[in-house]
């Protein structure tokens, strides 16, 4: 992995405990990129932030507030005439997601 003296990183190393399977040629891509990535970082770390409050986004975010109003819903009867199929007139019937889970 990555120390502080060097910037080598074992992709195949990585790639490996992820499980991922990396012809050679990407292994030497992912590499070089990985360790231009981490010297950027480095980079970075040399710079003086001390005067610099953190921020969560780069522009400063504001909500606009509605009052929260309580407004009247549909019938039963209207919200499931849009469905497809219903069972004993309360459900929504949708289709089957696992095997063998059959509905009555």
């Amino acid at each position: 992995m990555a120390s502080p003296e060097n910037n080598k990183l074992d992709v195949a190393y990585v790639a490996q405990l992820a499980r991922l399977e990396l012809d050679p040629g990407s292994v030497a891509a992912l590499q070089r990129d990985m360790e231009a990535i981490v010297d950027y970082i480095n980079e970075l770390s040399e710079l003086d932030v001390s005067g610099i409050q953190p921020t969560a986004h780069a522009m400063e975010q504001t909500n606009v507030w509605r009052e929260d109003i309580s407004r009247p819903g549909y019938a039963r009867e209207q919200m499931l005439a849009n469905a497809p199929a219903i069972i004993e007139e309360e459900l929504i019937r949708v289709p089957q997601v696992l095997p063998g889970e059959g509905m009555s």
